[in-house]
């Protein structure tokens, strides 16, 4: 028997070597290296035959003109928020991948979704931490029908893909996917070299067979999906559970979607029957004041399709250090820094000696820069300890030179603050409507960051 042939792959990058070496070359990570076998010493039934449904024939070369172009066939799971997040339901033969912090929901979303889909899909949902036990409890608790679920305890993957060749499911859960091995490797399971082929014949399956497959992966200390980066780029959408701890509000959203938005949205609610949909997120990331409040500010950020109210809160006090601090959470730092150079230099501000700490409320991490101007109002409200004028919403980027650039969306961004009984916007004047109104909502346009500020008085 031939010696099987190994390299050194980069968990971090993804890039391989020949030989192990303390450092990666590609990306400088230390100790991140790990060996797999490149090809297999033996051939195991599973590998030598054919999925049920493989495509017969051999793959040629196609011209594009000749392809049927026409809509992705979808199908609802019954759970709106995670349609919306897939991009509109499920698509045939792909591949998800959904991550998360241990015991935030990954399980009983999926879990909730096969209890949705009933009949209407055959599925099988495949454990390989839980007995089966274990499983039909959860799905008790959650109040779902147990007749249309179907369960697999097993680890090996060839023996998931031999039960799945006979119970011939169109949707797969693999939870999770670092407690798979395969018999071609000799490595333990949830190394890299496992999670790497486990979920390359994982793959090949959903193509082969036109099945969607779900793939719940741990994560790491630093918050990435556990194994090598290159599972990543083998998935057709990547998906992050993300929520504050104590908490009872979720956040998934879209890393990496081929079939929709990146960086899309849905927010779920955890009780006891499990996750529920939230139908108006915009009221969970705003505070429920009982007047006006110094250092507080409304902004409209947009994530994915849909926009979202989001309060900023900002706290200013004199600083007792020679080096006064500047804490950012949910938003970038850096940018922070730069933002309270704007104000001192175009407005007049000056903030050198105060710490300064920013939040945004809810836990919901704002990564557009339409979220300058409100950061900008919210430090100044809490400086001069005077609140922003009641139902007043702001968006906008803030230039080095001090001007107000307009953001994309802004007319659907106007009209959810309006929807929510705000009275009066603060918007890049190419942002805001010729009429200068949105329903009830008042727009003032401005093109500099000294008219913002005087707009606020």
């Amino acid at each position: 028997m031939a010696k099987a042939k190994t390299a050194y792959v980069c968990a971090d990058c993804g890039a391989e070597h020949s030989k192990w070496q303390g450092q990666c070359v590609d990306c400088g990570a230390w100790n991140t290296l790990a060996e797999i076998v490149l090809q297999p010493a033996k051939a195991s039934p599973a590998t030598r035959g054919s999925y049920a449904g493989q495509v017969a024939g051999a793959a040629r070369v196609t011209p594009l003109a000749e392809v049927a172009l026409g809509a992705e066939a979808r199908t609802q799971t019954g759970i709106g928020e995670f349609d919306r997040v897939l991009g509109g339901g499920l698509v045939q033969g792909s591949v998800v991948l959904i991550g998360g912090d241990p015991g935030i929901g990954k399980s009983t979303l999926l879990l909730q979704m096969l209890g949705r889909l009933g009949a209407q899909l055959p599925s099988v949902y495949v454990t390989g931490e839980e007995s089966l036990a274990q499983v039909a409890a959860r799905a008790q608790r959650l109040d779902l029908p147990l007749a249309p679920l179907h369960a697999l305890a097993e680890t090996g993957v060839e023996r998931i893909l031999e039960q799945a060749a006979q119970a011939r499911p169109r949707v797969l859960v693999i939870d999770s996917i670092q407690t798979l091995w395969t018999e071609l490797l000799t490595a333990a399971p949830g190394s890299v070299s496992q999670v790497r082929e486990t979920a390359a014949r994982l793959t090949r399956y959903a193509k082969e067979t036109g099945t969607s497959v779900f793939l719940v992966g741990h994560v790491t200390k630093e918050g990435g999906i556990a194994g090598p980066r290159v599972l990543e780029h083998m998935v057709d959408a990547v998906l992050y559970f993300e929520g504050e701890s104590g908490s009872r509000f979720r956040v998934l959203r879209a890393f990496k979607n081929r079939f929709g938005a990146v960086n899309e949205l849905g927010v779920f609610a955890m009780g006891e029957k499990g996750l529920r949909e939230v139908p108006n997120p915009s009221a969970i990331f705003l505070s429920a004041h009982s007047g006006p409040t110094p250092g507080s500010a409304v902004m409209v950020t947009r994530e994915g399709t849909r926009p979202l109210l989001v309060e900023v809160q900002a706290l200013v006090d004199q600083s007792s250090l020679g080096n006064p601090r500047r804490v950012a959470l949910g938003l970038e730092q850096n940018r922070l820094a730069m933002l309270l150079a704007v104000l001192h230099r175009h407005g007049g501000v000056a903030a050198y000696d105060q710490d300064v700490f920013v939040n945004v409320v809810g836990g919901i991490r704002v990564q557009e820069t339409a979220a300058d101007l409100p950061v900008l109002l919210a430090v100044l409200s809490s400086l001069r300890d005077k609140p922003l004028p009641e139902k007043t919403i702001a968006f906008g980027e803030v230039g080095l030179s001090g001007e107000i650039r307009p953001v994309p969306n802004g007319e659907e961004r106007l009209k959810e603050a309006a929807q929510h009984g705000f009275r009066r916007a603060i918007v890049p004047r190419a942002n805001a409507p010729k009429k200068g109104r949105v329903g009830e909502l008042e727009v003032v346009g401005v093109e500099r960051l000294a008219e913002a500020l005087e707009a606020c008085r």
